[in-house]
């Protein structure tokens, strides 16, 4: 079964599916329906969750993304240009893993709510652009402004929420908000 052909792409999704399938022959599931459910396999809301494509640049709602290592497999995934939407509350994060795919694939990062001085600190010198706002309808304006085609602009806090939003949930639901509003 090719990998274009899986409902969710990502590399870490792939590994899953590996390890499922594997799992499965193990277990005598057939290969058909192991195919099936690989191919219909519905993403959970506000993790890698494609938005809308406006100009070009694809929206990805990554709210669930409460810490680094969940940000750290949302970029991994991705394979074009970024603008990375980031911030939550800093519980003692080390952004440094994040570094090489900030590197390689993100050109501007929007720094969203109180706390972001680690986040500053630590990409302020390798992206071209860097920007605080304090509000998610902000963040997506200037992602807008910022995005070129091709490219994706990616709501992916790695941190908990702060005083803008109750949850994640909320979180994810006011990001899709602000971008069917553009």
């Amino acid at each position: 079964m090719s990998i274009s052909s899986f409902a969710l792409q990502t590399n870490f999704n792939v590994k899953n599916a590996m390890a499922s399938s594997t799992l499965s022959d193990l277990t005598r599931v057939r290969k058909e329906t192991i195919r099936n459910c690989l191919s219909d396999f519905e993403n959970e809301e506000h993790r890698l969750e494609k938005v809308l494509k406006i100009n070009g640049s694809q929206y990805i709602n990554d709210s669930k993304a409460a810490n680094v290592n969940a940000t750290f497999y949302a970029l991994d995934s991705i394979e074009n240009t970024t603008i990375w939407i980031a911030g939550g509350l800093d519980e003692e994060s080390d952004y440094e893993m994040l570094l090489p795919l900030v590197n390689e694939k993100v050109n501007a990062i929007i720094c969203l709510g109180a706390n972001n001085e680690k986040l500053i600190h630590t990409f302020g010198n390798v992206v071209d652009f860097m920007i605080e706002t304090t509000c998610i309808r902000d963040a997506v304006k200037i992602a807008y402004k910022l995005g070129r085609e091709c490219e994706t602009i990616l709501f992916s806090p790695a941190g908990a929420c702060e005083n803008l939003t109750e949850n994640y949930e909320e979180r994810g639901k006011r990001f899709k908000e602000a971008v069917r509003q553009l």
